[in-house]
């Protein structure tokens, strides 16, 4: 991992821009959290929040891929980072109402969604396609694995500050983002559409449709993430309902995941490139739901978070194990709109676990919503494993690179 950081100037950009985004947005996204919680401190209205941040930008999945084939993906991704730091000035220097922060979120969201998809694509001009593996370990490590201390620094910063200067946080490290992002080399289109938007969207959904292999990953994700995405959720009323902890020690809970992942892509970074990825993608899903179902059963605020570590490495497989797969075998030209369907079908996943797990929350308690979620996802993984071998991925997917 380290070598190939040291080798490619071009992908060392790309890990630090992300980085310091990801970083600053999860410290963003946990004062966020508490704000809502603490002004309501109803379950429905988090719930609301995490919807507007994921499901609706879902819906718009198939458009944001559009972008990143049509445009030249480095201009795409500064663009977006831009677009997101403006708007989480406005949150924090205005601090509007529920409503008007809700449409203020699922318009960054939407952002959001255009530049993953744009990230992803961008990743296979950036490196041989025999580094891919340890890339998007590494990438894990700069980006999803900092969620580990954005929450931990959230919690020290509601010492010192308040919510305002948190989000002024966050927005900073937007704009330093886009200017790492700026210094990339242009990446432009593998072909010039000259179809429509609407065409070239129906043309990437159309691809995942009638591809069995890749239409049965995008079904399984959309199932496991539609019952394990309400942990975001309960996870505040976990800790401070159940577990008794204060604004500080649940925003540390929700680092557990972060050092789960920041471990996963470490090890993955070594030992990926001996299985292929479907395998990974598999197991990730059925670790990632049994850490789910294990929180469910803490007694502790520290239980809970060594039980979320669980989660994180899960998570840390099926990040690595979808990316690298589609890298691979999806062409160049549909690459960003593969990439923007099938997160934004998650984001919709997403989006419906937050609603549907937040009125399981609301009528029974954030023990029984966790352990639901969490053998919810098991069945979809096994249910998934099963459509893989049919699809016919079994000889190509689920065997060991010797």
């Amino acid at each position: 991992m380290w070598g190939l950081l040291r080798g490619s100037a071009s992908f060392r950009g790309l890990w630090g821009a992300r980085g310091v985004s990801v970083l600053g947005d999860s410290v963003g996204l946990v004062a966020l959290l508490l704000y809502v919680q603490g002004a309501t401190g109803a379950a429905l209205a988090v719930g609301m929040l995490l919807l507007a941040g994921d499901f609706v930008p879902g819906v718009f999945g198939a458009f944001a891929g559009v972008v990143g084939d049509r445009f030249d993906l480095r201009r795409v991704m500064v663009v977006c980072e831009l677009v997101q730091g403006v708007l989480t000035v406005g949150m924090a220097v205005v601090l509007p109402p529920l409503g008007v922060l809700l449409v203020m979120v699922a318009v960054r969201g939407v952002a959001a969604e255009v530049f993953q998809a744009a990230s992803r694509s961008a990743m296979p001009a950036l490196v041989r396609d025999d580094q891919l593996e340890t890339a998007n370990s590494a990438l894990g490590v700069g980006t999803n694995g900092l969620e580990a201390i954005g929450p931990i620094v959230a919690a020290g910063l509601f010492l010192v500050s308040d919510v305002r200067g948190i989000l002024l946080i966050d927005a900073v490290t937007f704009f330093v983002s886009a200017v790492l992002l700026g210094r990339l080399p242009n990446i432009p289109p593998s072909e010039r559409s000259s179809h429509s938007v609407v065409k070239d969207a129906r043309e990437g959904l159309g691809y995942i449709l009638r591809t069995p292999a890749i239409r049965v990953i995008g079904v399984g994700f959309f199932a496991v993430v539609a019952f394990n995405g309400v942990d975001d959720v309960a996870m505040v009323f976990l800790a401070k309902d159940e577990l008794h902890g204060t604004d500080s020690a649940s925003a540390t809970l929700y680092a557990g995941v972060g050092i789960g992942l920041i471990a996963g892509f470490a090890i993955l970074a070594r030992y990926a490139s001996r299985l292929r990825m479907p395998v990974l993608m598999l197991l990730g899903f059925a670790v990632s739901s049994l850490g789910n179902l294990v929180t469910g059963l803490a007694w502790a605020i520290w239980a809970a978070l060594a039980l979320q570590v669980i989660r994180g490495l899960g998570i840390a497989g099926i990040d690595v194990g979808v990316n690298t797969h589609l890298q691979r075998v999806v062409p160049a030209h549909l690459r960003s709109r593969v990439f923007g369907n099938l997160y934004g079908a998650v984001g919709v996943a997403a989006g419906l676990s937050y609603v549907l797990g937040g009125v399981l929350l609301q009528h029974t308690d954030a023990r029984t919503t966790f352990v639901t979620a969490g053998a919810g996802g098991l069945v979809a993984t096994a249910v998934t494993a099963l459509g893989v071998r049919r699809s016919g991925g079994e000889g190509r997917g689920l065997r060991v690179r010797r």
